[in-house]
């Protein structure tokens, strides 16, 4: 599992694992039931099972999980109330989390979504997840600081393998600029990764930012700390 804040990179790494085509990806599977009431999950068979709820998720990502290793990249746009409250369930999970600068994804995610609300920008929820999963786990989760990512993208790839127990494979670098069916139905939020053909720093420029909107300072001032807590574990 990869746990993310929204705008931190997150698709450029699931973009990565598509790349290596020795995982099964799904990318934002709890967040696709929130919204739509079931998500479709690739079966042990080779085809697609349907899940209608959390515990059906849950249960054919296990099953997936016994025949080939599974990378699933979730953003915390929503409280998922029902994996803190079933935190023995993740236990038998290898989880690693993604955080970026809260200055430029929030003026991001208000881009992309101006009726944004301070709960969405989601490092309180990724901080409560964090220790959610520390907890049911005995383990520190790997934390990855995305511009460390986007900078040396394969020491931080090497570490994320060496932390999951994947083998690391150079060639998943590098990938061809495309939308993929992974992520179409929200495709407005990955047009970066579209673009992409690899992990490269870049820094978008954006109207409305932190250092002259009172909403948005307002969202940083809330979220700072939390970011801080967890930058504290990133390598």
């Amino acid at each position: 599992m990869m746990w993310a804040h929204s705008r931190s990179a997150s698709t450029a790494f699931l973009r990565m694992m598509i790349e290596r085509g020795d995982v099964a990806v799904l990318h934002e599977p709890f967040l696709t039931l929130t919204e739509e009431g079931e998500v479709a999950v690739p079966a042990a068979d080779g085809g697609r099972t349907t899940a209608r709820s959390e515990e059906e998720l849950l249960a054919r990502l296990a099953e997936l999980g016994r025949t080939r290793p599974v990378f699933v990249k979730e953003v915390v746009d929503y409280d998922y109330a029902f994996v803190r409250e079933r935190s023995g369930e993740l236990a038998g999970l290898t989880h690693t989390f993604i955080v970026r600068d809260p200055k430029q994804t929030i003026s991001s995610h208000y881009a992309v979504k101006p009726a944004v609300t301070c709960a969405e920008i989601g490092y309180e929820r990724l901080y409560e997840l964090f220790e959610t999963v520390r907890s049911a786990t005995g383990r520190v989760p790997l934390v990855i600081r995305a511009e460390r990512l986007l900078g040396d993208p394969e020491a931080v790839v090497r570490s994320f393998c060496a932390y999951t127990g994947l083998p690391f494979l150079p060639g998943a670098l590098a990938w061809k600029a495309g939308e993929r069916p992974e992520w179409r139905r929200t495709r407005e939020w990955h047009v970066d990764a579209s673009h992409s053909t690899g992990f490269t720093s870049r820094r978008n420029t954006y109207p409305v930012t932190v250092d002259n909107d009172t909403t948005l300072k307002s969202f940083y001032d809330h979220h700072l700390p939390f970011y801080e807590q967890l930058v504290q574990h990133a390598f």
